[in-house]
């Protein structure tokens, strides 16, 4: 919730939400496809009754991809886990108030106040900075607090749940020994082309793997999908922008940014009048406008000797840091641009702006440049949607509604529910494909909004049910699955001849590869696969291996554990390890009781 805050903060200081923007998706895994349902096509889901937005859904997207936490390119498989994650917040929030976790005013007070992003250049909480950060991340205040006891009360609850659990002393201790547990093994690779396999799939072993396996020749249910869009970005990308538009948006934006600050300070009540610090600030002004430097001035005039050191220095100044007749001075300024005599606070300011925080115009012109064309095209984006809602409701087709709006008509080739690409992976399209009156009656779909520059209408052009595909459409497939399957078989076969030959004492010729003093944690060029199976071999009895088979993609490896030790002791992979065993225990709690919510809940999709 406050990532957005937070970007257009200097303080990574605040560590206390709960929504886990990225890391919950390792937690709480990947589900698929978003359902609209109800009167409402912007809901895609309810939980217990309580419905969750696209609008939400979007927000949390794209904050995440700000955050460039999350590649681009996973933008669609971000939508899913993002819509996955609300749910699993929705039945905490439920559960936790179901508990009657209560958070006071009070506490959301001292928590409001304590975080360094609301905090001024003294750090001390600023009721300006405070309203400044909301709006800019689009909250008020209310809705802020709101949002945040939402947050705490989560927060409470997982806490919770993990403190309740914990680790022996001899727990840890063990764990440590397996973790310190080295092996020294031998292995040999048989493979496919190093053995005499004489593959030789029948008719009849091809339709029994086709029968045992009919799952894997499913076809889904499909649709061929037509759809237009509208997209205010490529429309903006026909406008050409001029210079002096370019510089007015520069301009208009430079005025709410960070800037660095001089001053020169000229103080009246007890040592002088008012009447003579105007006049002398007047003189002061007047020896900038003859060319005197400003650095020279400040420390001839300014009764602000310490800035006045530094040629009058102020650093860099946000909004709301000296109150409203310094922010309209020194937020009209450009860089290198003197005020006129600024009177706060019992004194008179005279003010230059020296630098802006951020990029410069060069820096920002494309970005300018599509901002000003987006606002430029802004009517006629809006016109153009009016028309589509308009003209799409009543046609029996969409290429009429392409022509009429200059459009250009897509065509997909079959997809099933959880197989679209582009516009039609985000959130609810695929599900307006397959709905009732899309796919059922023939309709055109409602202008589904995608987000705030795009507008989709799409139509089902052809529909086919799922259905097992015939043997003899998938016959290739059954055919290569059967020999591989004959391969791997007869390797095996050939693995167990040579373990039970070493268990037996016989002399056997093999070009054993060694791999001594591994670890869990080695970092070798051994399949992690290998590794994995050999430290689930039993130990061997001192003098003696313990052989075992291991199935390997590429085939059968046979595997002669020799030596099971101990190694020595690294306190901060003891440390690291019992902490990790904690969290383990901890998010094994936590997803017990998601897994038990999620069981009992009504979740629609």
């Amino acid at each position: 919730m406050l990532q957005s805050i937070r970007d257009g903060s200097r303080s990574w200081g605040a560590k206390i939400i709960i929504g886990l923007m990225v890391a919950a998706m390792a937690l709480f895994g990947v589900e698929s496809l978003f359902s609209v349902f109800g009167s409402d096509p912007n809901e895609v889901a309810s939980v217990n009754g309580e419905p969750i937005m696209r609008q939400e859904v979007e927000l949390n997207v794209q904050r995440a991809l700000r955050s460039g936490q999350v590649p681009p390119e996973q933008e669609r498989a971000l939508r899913n886990d993002m819509l996955d994650q609300l749910i699993t917040q929705s039945l905490l929030t439920q559960y936790a108030e179901e508990g009657g976790f209560y958070v006071s005013d009070a506490q959301l007070d001292q928590m409001i106040v304590s975080l360094p992003e609301f905090h001024d250049q003294d750090g001390r909480f600023s009721a300006d900075i405070f309203r400044n950060r909301l709006a800019g991340a689009g909250y008020t205040p209310l809705s802020f607090r709101e949002e945040l006891r939402v947050d705490i009360k989560r927060q409470h609850l997982q806490q919770g749940l993990a403190f309740s659990d914990f680790t022996l002393a001899s727990e840890e201790e063990r764990l440590a020994d397996l973790q310190r547990q080295q092996r020294d093994f031998r292995y040999v690779m048989l493979s496919a082309e190093d053995a005499n396999i004489d593959v030789n799939v029948t008719d009849e072993q091809m339709q029994a793997y086709y029968d045992a396996n009919q799952s894997r020749f499913e076809r889904p249910e499909q649709v061929r999908v037509e759809y237009v869009l509208i997209d205010r970005q490529a429309m903006a990308e026909d406008v050409d922008v001029d210079e002096q538009a370019l510089r007015d948006a520069w301009r208009a934006q430079s005025q709410s940014a960070d800037r660095r600050v001089s001053h020169i300070m000229i103080t009246f009540g007890d040592e002088r009048s008012r009447e003579e610090a105007q006049a002398r600030a007047s003189e002061a002004l007047a020896s900038l406008n003859e060319g005197e430097s400003f650095a020279d001035t400040a420390a001839r005039y300014s009764d602000d000797t310490a800035s006045a050191e530094d040629g009058g220095d102020l650093g860099v100044i946000s909004r709301g840091f000296f109150g409203d007749a310094f922010d309209e001075a020194a937020f009209s300024l450009g860089v290198g641009e003197t005020s006129q005599l600024v009177e706060m606070d019992g004194a008179f300011h005279i003010l230059r702006v020296t630098e802006l925080a951020g990029p410069t115009f060069e820096e920002q012109r494309d970005a300018l440049a599509q901002d000003v064309a987006l606002r430029e095209v802004n009517d006629a984006f809006n016109e153009r949607v009016q028309r589509l809602i308009d003209e799409s409701f009543a046609a029996d087709d969409l290429q009429s509604v392409a022509d009429d709006l200059g459009l250009t008509l897509e065509r997909t080739q079959w997809i099933a529910r959880d197989e679209g690409e582009g516009v039609l992976s985000e959130p609810g399209v695929l599900d307006e494909a397959f709905s009732a009156d899309v796919l059922e009656e023939g309709y055109n779909s409602e202008v589904i909004e995608l987000d705030n520059d795009r507008r989709l209408v799409l139509r089902v052009a052809e529909h086919r049910d799922a259905t097992v595909l015939p043997l003899e459409d998938v016959r290739d497939e059954v055919e290569q699955a059967v020999a591989a399957q004959q391969r791997q078989e007869a390797l095996q076969a050939q693995a167990g001849e040579l373990i039970a030959s070493l268990r037996n004492g016989e002399n056997v010729e093999l070009e054993w590869l060694e791999a001594n003093d591994v670890s869990r944690q080695s970092d070798s060029a051994l399949p992690q696969s290998l590794v994995g199976e050999v430290f689930r071999m039993p130990r061997p009895s001192e003098g003696e291996s313990v052989y075992r088979a291991v199935t390997m993609p590429q085939g059968v490896a046979v595997v002669a554990l020799d030596r099971v030790f101990v190694g020595e002791v690294d306190e901060q992979m003891t440390a690291f390890v019992a902490q990790m065993a904690e969290q383990l225990r901890a998010q094994s709690v936590i997803q017990g009781l998601i897994d038990d919510l999620r069981n009992d809940a009504e979740i629609e999709r």
